[in-house]
């Protein structure tokens, strides 16, 4: 069975249930000087791999993973295309004004950015086309692969990988979304992606199956 290794802040929470549980995640987040909104995605974790479990209107309790085996077991069976969405993608030779056009359009985080023969080649996230857009340069005439990240500073997963170590690589890089990819024979190619909303999503999934 699959174990994934707890960040120092999924462990403080660990401590502050321990000590204080029955807790609200509104409760762990002010001890931790937090937002809620912070906190989800560990708390999400945390209680899919059965440290924690969770009951409305009353907070987090810890589990010790005793009971939380069959939730364990559900979770490392998920794997990534079980929950991966559609992936929103642009072309390298784009300018970063119609790459702005387009983040806005699609309303989402961050975009993949591929070369003409459809092969992973960067990422784009609002963070960086807002600090390219203050600056005083033609943002029409700019190419988007100007300002990019670029490979191999791409943290990617797979469709076979678990969605449990897809959502620690979330947290371990601070990014709010991962390209699902396959080898091609001239590249890698964007079939998907993972975001914090996918991991949300799962966690309200598994609080249906377990009753939680």
């Amino acid at each position: 069975m699959e174990t994934i290794e707890l960040n120092k802040r999924q462990v403080e929470i660990l401590d502050i249930v321990k000590e204080n549980g029955p807790i609200t995640g509104e409760q762990i987040a002010d001890r931790l000087s937090l937002t809620r909104s912070t906190l989800r995605p560990d708390l999400a974790i945390l209680t899919m791999a059965g440290y924690l479990d969770a009951r409305p209107r009353v907070g987090y309790f810890y589990s010790g993973k005793k009971s939380g085996q069959a939730i364990t077991d559900t979770m490392t069976k998920w794997k990534v295309k079980d929950f991966q969405s559609v992936p929103v993608v642009i072309q390298e030779h784009i300018s970063v004004y119609d790459a702005i056009c387009q983040l806005f359009l699609e309303d989402v985080g961050s975009m993949f950015v591929t070369t003409k023969e459809g092969n992973l080649s960067g990422v784009v996230s609002r963070k960086d086309l807002l600090r390219i857009a203050i600056g005083n340069q033609d943002l029409t005439k700019m190419p988007v692969h100007m300002m990019m990240t670029r490979m191999p500073n791409i943290t990617v997963c797979h469709k076979e990988d678990t969605l449990l170590s897809a959502a620690q690589q979330l947290m371990d890089r601070q990014i709010d979304s991962l390209p699902v990819v396959k080898q091609s024979a001239k590249g890698l190619e964007v079939i998907g992606r993972v975001t914090k909303t996918t991991i949300t999503r799962a966690f309200l999934a598994l609080s249906e199956e377990h009753d939680i």
